[in-house]
């Protein structure tokens, strides 16, 4: 479930490369009116992307060697930090010896669950810049507080006052009307965190290792 995270969160990130698209993702005059209809949009459409990346992980990931993989190196790194917190220098020793199989395993694994990124990162690229700012508004959502918790300004999932204000001078586009406001690139990132364990857990492609 904690990869699954990490690579939707990276997935985002991408989405905010500069120059891949000439302004924020969105549109003044959207296909799909109002925020309630919208937001029930994209958690469709976020659904239907992770179903999508389910479906190719299952044809070209062995999960069942996936969860092996993970179990074991899980184990040895809870045995190793066992043996520093206990001072055991001759267990250290021995773990020690396994450093190499294990981080050509943690190689193996990452690869793993990269690969299908292979496959979803070209359409998932496509359907933010050549489908979805034609359907949404720039904001679709409301959220109750300030989400902004990356530092800096890559990375804003909701709108703040300067964007408010910013929006309300001449000839510059209405993109944030209230603070708080979340982008809908945003909105999708996390219902796609949210139905990610979910669909994960129902096409048997979860990476627990229980």
């Amino acid at each position: 479930m904690e990869l699954s995270i990490i690579f939707n969160f990276l997935n985002s990130i991408f989405l905010q490369i500069p120059g891949l698209s000439s302004g924020p993702l969105g549109s003044a005059n959207p296909l799909v009116k109002g925020m309630i209809s919208s937001a029930f949009g994209i958690v469709g459409i976020a659904i239907g992307l992770n179903l999508f990346n389910a479906v190719i992980k299952r044809k070209i990931v062995d999960n069942n060697k996936l969860k092996r993989l993970m179990k074991e190196t899980r184990a040895w790194q809870k045995e190793r930090m066992a043996a520093f917190r206990a001072k055991d220098q001759e267990k250290i020793d021995e773990l020690n010896k396994k450093s190499a199989y294990m981080s050509k395993m943690n190689m193996e694994l990452m690869q793993m669950n990269m690969r299908p990124m292979m496959y979803t990162f070209v359409p998932l690229i496509l359907i933010f810049y050549f489908v979805l700012p034609h359907l949404f508004a720039y904001t679709v959502a409301i959220a109750p507080i300030d989400l902004n918790f990356v530092p800096g300004n890559f990375f804003q999932l909701t709108c703040t006052a300067a964007k408010v204000a910013e929006s309300q001078l001449p000839n510059h586009p209405q993109i944030c009307h209230h603070v708080n406001e979340m982008y809908f690139w945003a909105w999708y990132f996390l219902s796609s965190i949210a139905f990610s364990g979910i669909i994960m857990r129902l096409t048997k492609t979860t990476m627990d290792t229980d």
